[in-house]
Protein backbone atom coordinates (compact mmCIF):
# COMPACT_ATOMS: atom_id res chain seq x y z
CA UNK A 1 0.00 0.00 0.00
CA UNK A 2 1.46 3.51 -1.13
CA UNK A 3 0.85 6.37 1.70
CA UNK A 4 0.34 10.09 0.08
CA UNK A 5 -0.32 12.68 2.20
CA UNK A 6 -1.19 16.33 1.82
CA UNK A 7 -0.54 19.29 4.06
CA UNK A 8 -1.69 22.77 3.36
CA UNK A 9 0.01 25.03 5.72
CA UNK A 10 -1.60 28.61 6.30
CA UNK A 11 -2.98 28.40 2.86
CA UNK A 12 -4.41 31.51 1.28
CA UNK A 13 -5.77 33.39 -1.65
CA UNK A 14 -6.43 36.38 -2.70
CA UNK A 15 -8.44 37.19 -6.20
CA UNK A 16 -7.56 41.52 -6.05
CA UNK A 17 -8.86 42.70 -2.97
CA UNK A 18 -11.24 39.88 -2.62
CA UNK A 19 -10.57 36.95 0.01
CA UNK A 20 -11.49 33.81 -1.23
CA UNK A 21 -9.81 31.79 1.92
CA UNK A 22 -7.36 32.27 4.43
CA UNK A 23 -5.70 30.02 7.25
CA UNK A 24 -6.14 26.58 5.67
CA UNK A 25 -4.52 24.19 7.96
CA UNK A 26 -4.91 20.56 6.79
CA UNK A 27 -3.66 17.32 6.33
CA UNK A 28 -5.13 14.55 4.14
CA UNK A 29 -4.22 11.35 3.70
CA UNK A 30 -4.14 8.15 1.75
CA UNK A 31 -7.58 5.68 2.13
CA UNK A 32 -9.73 8.68 2.88
CA UNK A 33 -12.25 10.67 0.71
CA UNK A 34 -12.32 14.41 1.63
CA UNK A 35 -15.15 17.20 0.27
CA UNK A 36 -14.55 20.41 -0.33
CA UNK A 37 -18.11 22.04 0.17
CA UNK A 38 -19.31 25.82 0.16
CA UNK A 39 -21.95 27.90 -1.81
CA UNK A 40 -21.11 28.49 -5.95
CA UNK A 41 -18.36 30.79 -5.43
CA UNK A 42 -16.72 30.13 -2.18
CA UNK A 43 -13.45 28.68 -3.86
CA UNK A 44 -13.88 25.29 -3.75
CA UNK A 45 -12.49 24.96 -7.33
CA UNK A 46 -9.92 27.84 -6.63
CA UNK A 47 -8.82 25.35 -3.59
CA UNK A 48 -9.14 22.26 -5.54
CA UNK A 49 -6.54 23.97 -8.44
CA UNK A 50 -4.42 24.82 -6.04
CA UNK A 51 -3.63 21.56 -4.52
CA UNK A 52 -3.07 20.66 -8.48
CA UNK A 53 -0.75 22.55 -8.79
CA UNK A 54 -2.74 24.94 -11.71
CA UNK A 55 -3.05 28.01 -9.40
CA UNK A 56 -0.70 29.12 -6.71
CA UNK A 57 -1.57 30.62 -3.13
CA UNK A 58 -1.16 34.18 -2.54
CA UNK A 59 0.39 32.72 0.35
CA UNK A 60 1.15 29.99 1.97
CA UNK A 61 2.61 26.37 1.21
CA UNK A 62 1.23 22.78 0.07
CA UNK A 63 3.23 19.87 0.56
CA UNK A 64 2.85 16.60 -1.14
CA UNK A 65 4.66 13.71 0.01
CA UNK A 66 4.55 9.89 -1.02
CA UNK A 67 5.52 7.00 1.28
CA UNK A 68 7.38 9.93 3.21
CA UNK A 69 9.10 11.64 0.61
CA UNK A 70 8.37 15.31 -0.90
CA UNK A 71 7.24 15.48 -4.16
CA UNK A 72 8.43 17.75 -6.32
CA UNK A 73 5.74 20.58 -7.60
CA UNK A 74 7.47 19.39 -11.26
CA UNK A 75 6.77 15.78 -10.65
CA UNK A 76 3.06 16.23 -9.30
CA UNK A 77 1.44 15.34 -12.61
CA UNK A 78 2.91 11.88 -12.29
CA UNK A 79 0.88 11.13 -9.02
CA UNK A 80 -2.41 13.19 -9.98
CA UNK A 81 -5.33 12.73 -11.42
CA UNK A 82 -7.86 15.75 -11.88
CA UNK A 83 -11.34 15.80 -13.56
CA UNK A 84 -13.02 19.23 -14.07
CA UNK A 85 -15.90 20.40 -16.42
CA UNK A 86 -13.35 22.71 -17.52
CA UNK A 87 -10.98 19.88 -19.03
CA UNK A 88 -10.84 19.88 -23.01
CA UNK A 89 -10.99 16.64 -24.78
CA UNK A 90 -10.21 16.79 -28.56
CA UNK A 91 -13.93 16.11 -30.54
CA UNK A 92 -11.85 15.40 -33.97
CA UNK A 93 -9.96 12.57 -32.25
CA UNK A 94 -11.47 8.81 -31.41
CA UNK A 95 -11.38 7.97 -27.47
CA UNK A 96 -8.35 6.09 -28.07
CA UNK A 97 -6.92 8.97 -30.02
CA UNK A 98 -7.46 11.64 -27.13
CA UNK A 99 -5.81 9.01 -24.51
CA UNK A 100 -3.05 8.53 -26.47
CA UNK A 101 -2.65 11.98 -26.98
CA UNK A 102 -2.50 12.91 -23.46
CA UNK A 103 -0.24 9.91 -22.11
CA UNK A 104 2.13 11.04 -24.67
CA UNK A 105 1.96 14.80 -23.41
CA UNK A 106 2.37 13.86 -19.68
CA UNK A 107 5.23 11.89 -21.05
CA UNK A 108 3.88 8.44 -20.17
CA UNK A 109 4.18 5.47 -22.64
CA UNK A 110 0.38 4.77 -24.09
CA UNK A 111 -1.03 1.16 -22.42
CA UNK A 112 -3.81 0.65 -25.09
CA UNK A 113 -4.93 -2.80 -22.94
CA UNK A 114 -4.94 -0.48 -20.16
CA UNK A 115 -7.30 2.20 -22.32
CA UNK A 116 -9.28 -0.03 -23.12
CA UNK A 117 -9.96 -2.21 -19.79
CA UNK A 118 -10.83 1.64 -18.47
CA UNK A 119 -13.42 1.98 -21.31
CA UNK A 120 -15.07 -1.16 -20.45
CA UNK A 121 -15.21 -0.40 -16.81
CA UNK A 122 -16.80 3.29 -18.21
CA UNK A 123 -19.18 1.27 -20.26
CA UNK A 124 -17.56 2.67 -23.19
CA UNK A 125 -16.29 -0.49 -25.09
CA UNK A 126 -17.62 -0.31 -27.84
CA UNK A 127 -16.91 3.50 -28.73
CA UNK A 128 -13.03 3.78 -28.40
CA UNK A 129 -12.64 4.50 -32.26
CA UNK A 130 -15.48 7.00 -32.46
CA UNK A 131 -14.85 10.20 -32.87
CA UNK A 132 -15.65 12.52 -29.31
CA UNK A 133 -18.11 14.74 -31.54
CA UNK A 134 -20.36 12.27 -30.86
CA UNK A 135 -20.35 11.69 -27.59
CA UNK A 136 -23.05 12.70 -25.20
CA UNK A 137 -21.87 15.33 -22.29
CA UNK A 138 -22.08 12.65 -19.87
CA UNK A 139 -20.22 10.29 -22.18
CA UNK A 140 -17.45 12.88 -22.20
CA UNK A 141 -17.60 13.38 -18.84
CA UNK A 142 -16.80 9.29 -18.10
CA UNK A 143 -13.91 9.59 -20.59
CA UNK A 144 -12.26 12.56 -18.05
CA UNK A 145 -12.23 10.36 -15.65
CA UNK A 146 -10.57 7.40 -17.93
CA UNK A 147 -7.54 10.03 -18.66
CA UNK A 148 -7.70 10.91 -14.98
CA UNK A 149 -6.82 7.07 -14.10
CA UNK A 150 -4.57 6.15 -17.01
CA UNK A 151 -1.16 6.55 -14.89
CA UNK A 152 -2.45 5.03 -11.64
CA UNK A 153 -2.58 8.49 -9.66
CA UNK A 154 -2.38 7.91 -5.57
CA UNK A 155 -4.23 11.43 -5.52
CA UNK A 156 -7.37 11.88 -7.21
CA UNK A 157 -8.80 14.83 -7.43
CA UNK A 158 -12.64 15.54 -8.96
CA UNK A 159 -14.07 18.90 -9.27
CA UNK A 160 -17.97 18.45 -9.93
CA UNK A 161 -17.22 15.06 -10.78
CA UNK A 162 -21.12 13.81 -11.57
CA UNK A 163 -21.76 16.84 -14.01
CA UNK A 164 -23.79 15.70 -16.80
CA UNK A 165 -23.70 12.35 -15.38
CA UNK A 166 -27.02 10.19 -15.65
CA UNK A 167 -27.71 7.44 -12.54
CA UNK A 168 -25.85 4.78 -14.56
CA UNK A 169 -22.74 6.97 -14.92
CA UNK A 170 -23.08 8.68 -11.11
CA UNK A 171 -23.10 5.11 -10.07
CA UNK A 172 -19.99 3.99 -12.30
CA UNK A 173 -18.30 6.80 -11.12
CA UNK A 174 -18.60 6.33 -7.51
CA UNK A 175 -18.12 2.38 -7.45
CA UNK A 176 -14.70 3.77 -9.39
CA UNK A 177 -13.92 5.97 -6.14
CA UNK A 178 -14.85 3.50 -3.53
CA UNK A 179 -12.70 0.80 -5.52
CA UNK A 180 -10.05 3.11 -5.23
CA UNK A 181 -10.04 3.59 -1.50
CA UNK A 182 -7.32 1.53 -0.27
CA UNK A 183 -4.44 3.15 -2.59
CA UNK A 184 -5.76 6.43 -3.08
CA UNK A 185 -5.97 10.54 -1.52
CA UNK A 186 -9.31 11.39 -3.07
CA UNK A 187 -10.68 14.94 -2.77
CA UNK A 188 -14.06 15.59 -4.05
CA UNK A 189 -15.39 19.54 -5.19
CA UNK A 190 -18.75 19.93 -4.55
CA UNK A 191 -22.27 20.95 -3.48
CA UNK A 192 -24.34 17.54 -4.29
CA UNK A 193 -25.41 15.66 -2.05
CA UNK A 194 -25.00 12.28 -3.07
CA UNK A 195 -21.05 13.29 -4.19
CA UNK A 196 -20.59 14.48 -0.32
CA UNK A 197 -22.09 11.25 0.74
CA UNK A 198 -19.19 9.50 -0.21
CA UNK A 199 -16.59 11.65 2.06
CA UNK A 200 -15.32 10.96 5.03
CA UNK A 201 -14.67 14.06 6.23
CA UNK A 202 -16.25 17.41 4.70
CA UNK A 203 -14.35 20.94 4.43
CA UNK A 204 -16.57 23.89 4.50
CA UNK A 205 -14.97 26.82 3.02
CA UNK A 206 -16.52 29.11 4.13
CA UNK A 207 -15.00 28.65 7.60
CA UNK A 208 -11.73 30.09 6.04
CA UNK A 209 -13.13 33.41 5.19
Amino acid sequence: MTNYSLSLNNVQKVFGRRLIFKNINLTLTTGRVYGLSGRNGSGKSTLAKIIAGITSTTSGKIEHTLNGKEIKPEKLHDHLGFVSPYLVLYDEFTALENLEFFTKIRGNKFDKDNAEKLLEDFQLGDRGNDELRGYSSGMKQRMKFIFALMHSPQLLILDEPTSNLDEAGKSIVYSTIKNKLSDNLVIIASNESSDLALCDEIIEIEKYK
